[in-house]
């Protein structure tokens, strides 16, 4: 068997992010990983980004390689004898194939829905990207408006905070997790000018997360991204 089950481009990610409180992810929290805080905060981040040219085990998917995702991630780590583990739990993943989130589904335990899904990328000079996605009879979207220069993830800012996460952690159930790795070079960023932010965060993501509907993000970072692979080899914990 390969080690590599998911081959991809991830492009032009944005990612919004918003301060929550600690016990509102606990219970999406997996056994044995722990919330990581970005000076003395907890986040979560609602991303738009392109999944482009898309393989499994090196076979590529010639219909469903390329689609829009929309996800909704916090940030954990795992201390794995002296290394510690920066990662990402996803509360929920979007996609606009059923095939596409089902089979995630299966082999991920993971948390995929399929709804309408579509975007915009206008890239010269600048950049206007936006993602949006159908719930309920209603779109939602996250948008920027960026410069097109490259910027380096500088040390200890937010951007490496939220960029540099190499492990995905899976909750199976209240006494199993689940670790994979996630293969990348360190992204270049480009510098935002104006983002607009439409979610019904309560339908899409429940509850919990409502009063983020009419709140601010802290930050909005864009990332060029990369051609991304994914392990097969999944450690169960």
């Amino acid at each position: 068997m390969p080690n590599t089950f998911l081959k991809a481009n991830w492009e032009n990610l944005v990612m919004a992010n918003y301060e929550v409180d600690p016990a509102v992810l606990k219970p999406y929290l997996p056994k044995g990983v722990e919330l990581d805080y970005y000076k003395s905060k907890t986040y979560v981040s609602l991303v738009g980004f392109m999944f482009k040219k898309t393989s499994l085990f090196g076979i590529p998917i010639p219909f469903f390689g390329s689609f829009e995702e929309i996800n909704l991630r916090f940030y954990v780590q795992r201390l794995d004898g002296k290394k510690v583990k920066k990662g990402v739990v996803f509360i929920n993943e979007t996609v606009p194939f059923k095939i596409v989130a089902l089979l995630a589904n299966k082999l991920y335990k993971e948390h995929y829905i399929s709804i309408p899904t579509k975007h915009k990328l206008n890239i010269t000079d600048k950049k206007e990207i936006k993602y949006e996605w159908k719930i309920n009879q209603k779109w939602n979207s996250i948008s920027v408006y960026s410069d097109s220069n490259k910027y380096s993830i500088t040390h200890n800012s937010i951007e490496e905070f939220i960029f540099e996460r190499y492990f995905g952690f899976t909750k199976i159930d209240e006494h199993r997790s689940q670790e994979y790795r996630i293969n990348h070079p360190k992204w270049v960023t480009n510098e935002i000018q104006e983002n607009e932010i439409n979610c019904d965060f309560t339908n899409m993501y429940g509850d919990a997360f409502a009063n983020l509907t009419n709140s601010k993000p802290d930050s909005v970072l864009l990332a060029e991204g990369s051609s991304v692979n994914v392990n097969w080899k999944r450690t169960i914990f």
